[in-house]
């Protein structure tokens, strides 16, 4: 193959070749499922981490994020869809099982919350590495308040294993190697970034939010209301992933590369390393008070909002750029995706077979590097996505012509199903085939979305999106009780949290460093270039 023979087509029909079945076998998922803890009411539970899970610093399967009531569950990377379906509800189970009466909120928005200070930041002991995952928090709320910071997500980690790329690689003359396998997965992150507004459309279920989110912000959006108290837009499939979520004013001129991974890193270094004037009266020393790491426009790399994340396995106390430059990019961690609220684990199988589709086909199409505008158009489409997206006449921009969502999704259908008709093969199946229909049939009929559901039972009912949400946390709470384990068991759960303590205490007892001195030598650590 040479370089101009590396259309769509030609790529997929490279891949189907017999050498790649096994690769294609072995393509790895993993799930960070992120759910808020509530009391029976559809309150906010502001109760300590329960003990029974473990320490959140070291448990390898429940943690916290940003709150003591945000719970963050997670799978180990594996090939076994099923598997990793199992594995989620062993934890749920588990989890049900241990916080008493409590519930876990089904959905990516949050419930009534009466203020920011009935959110409790997450604890991790008294260890450095603690403190500065506390102080990190801390520096969080103060930028972006802390209601922003307990919205729920799901990230799924994909990955194609190293027989896939010396396949490829080679199919491309090259020799694989970190930086020629980083530089595909920067094009799947290209592609993905320029149909980032696919992920809300069809898997969005965010079109409404608590009044409270935002009854101490100055909002110039034209919401209506339903219920008592739930503000909606009409057409929005994710208000989650749009300027009322994830935001950040600081972080708007920020111009990350995504075109290889030297430039990555160069800016996201940079970031790092910018100065923030509007955060430079927080403190950030022993003298002035912990109230973040540092007066920069990222505190860490772990602040940046994206879609999508490069991603290496960093070693303890590695910054995640040290790691990628070490030793390349291993995985994405697709970030865009809601809660599904109709599924007792806010993710289902079908949304793994779609997005395995829908990934490869980042892959398979060929990626020109961002140039001028690039970014900017994408991030348009996205917002108009995130906001608009069930509006039937709603335009997007595909390579500088206007088109309609609709008219572009069932495009984009056509070539999906090319790759969901080898994955099947491959793997004996029709499941992802059936899941490439699913996302067909929203895109002609956008009521089928979950955006669309989920409001549809609202306004038919004109109840709250809390009076739903606490429904159908009740309903989920029976329904995983009632399941057995598949891949765990009780035993394995509490030896888990019990080495999670163990190893949490060890920490603490390693510590040398005044605090102060443990932050100068980990952003010290940082390679050059920076």
């Amino acid at each position: 193959m040479t370089e101009k023979q590396h259309t769509f087509e030609q790529r997929l029909a490279a891949i189907s070749a017999s050498s790649f079945c096994a690769p294609l076998k072995d393509i790895k998922h993993g799930v960070e499922r992120e759910t808020l803890r509530v009391n029976n009411d559809g309150g906010i539970a502001t109760s300590e981490h329960p003990v029974a899970l473990g320490s959140a610093l070291t448990n390898d399967w429940i943690t916290t994020d940003f709150s003591e009531s945000l719970l963050e569950f997670i799978t180990p990377p594996d090939s076994d869809i099923n598997k990793t379906i199992s594995q989620l509800i062993d934890i749920h189970k588990f989890t049900y099982e241990s916080i008493g009466n409590e519930l876990l909120w089904p959905m990516s928005m949050p419930c009534f919350i009466d203020s920011e200070t009935n959110i409790p930041i997450a604890k991790y002991g008294q260890s450095n590495v603690a403190k500065m995952k506390e102080v990190y928090r801390q520096g969080l709320h103060h930028r972006y308040g802390s209601m922003m910071q307990v919205i729920s997500g799901v990230h799924f980690n994909f990955s194609l294993p190293e027989s896939f790329w010396q396949k490829w690689c080679e199919l491309h003359a090259e020799s694989w190697n970190k930086h020629t396998q980083s530089a595909h997965y920067y094009a799947m992150v290209r592609n993905f970034r320029r149909l980032a507004w696919v992920i809300p459309y069809l898997f969005g279920a965010s079109p409404a939010l608590c009044g409270s989110f935002i009854s101490h912000r100055n909002i110039a959006h034209q919401f209506k209301k339903v219920g008592k108290g739930t503000l909606y837009m009409p057409y929005a499939t994710s208000l989650r992933m749009s300027d009322l979520g994830y935001t950040s004013s600081a972080q708007s001129n920020l111009s990350i590369c995504y075109n290889n991974l030297d430039t990555y890193v160069a800016t996201l270094r940079s970031a790092i390393g910018q100065h923030a004037p509007e955060y430079a009266h927080l403190g950030h020393s022993e003298k002035d008070g912990w109230q973040q790491l540092n007066a920069n426009v990222l505190q860490i790399e772990n602040e940046l909002y994206s879609p999508i994340r490069p991603k290496q396995v960093a070693k303890s106390l590695e910054m995640p750029t040290n790691a990628l430059e070490d030793r390349g990019v291993s995985y994405l961690e697709v970030r865009s995706l809601d809660v599904n609220p109709y599924s007792p684990i806010g993710i289902d199988s079908e949304q793994f077979y779609f997005l395995d589709v829908f990934l490869l086909h980042c892959l398979l199409t060929p990626s020109a590097q961002f140039q001028g505008d690039d970014y900017s158009v994408t991030q348009n489409n996205m917002d108009k996505s995130v906001k608009e997206g069930r509006n039937p006449e709603l335009m997007l921009n595909k390579e500088g012509l206007a088109i309609k969502l609709s008219d572009w999704g069932c495009e984009l259908i056509e070539e999906f199903s090319q790759i969901a008709d080898l994955l099947d093969k491959t793997n004996n199946t029709k499941n992802y085939s059936k899941a490439v229909q699913k996302q067909k049939d929203k895109f002609i009929n956008p009521e089928l979305t979950p955006s669309g559901l989920w409001l549809k039972t609202l306004l038919d009912n004109d109840i709250d999106n809390s009076s739903l949400g606490l429904e159908l946390a009740k309903q989920y709470k029976q329904h995983n009780l009632g399941l057995q384990y598949k891949n765990m068991t009780r035993e394995d759960f509490e030896e888990q949290a019990k080495l999670s303590f163990d190893a949490q205490m060890s920490i603490e007892k390693a510590d040398t460093l005044l605090f102060s001195d443990f932050i100068a030598s980990y952003f010290g650590n940082r390679k050059s270039g920076a």
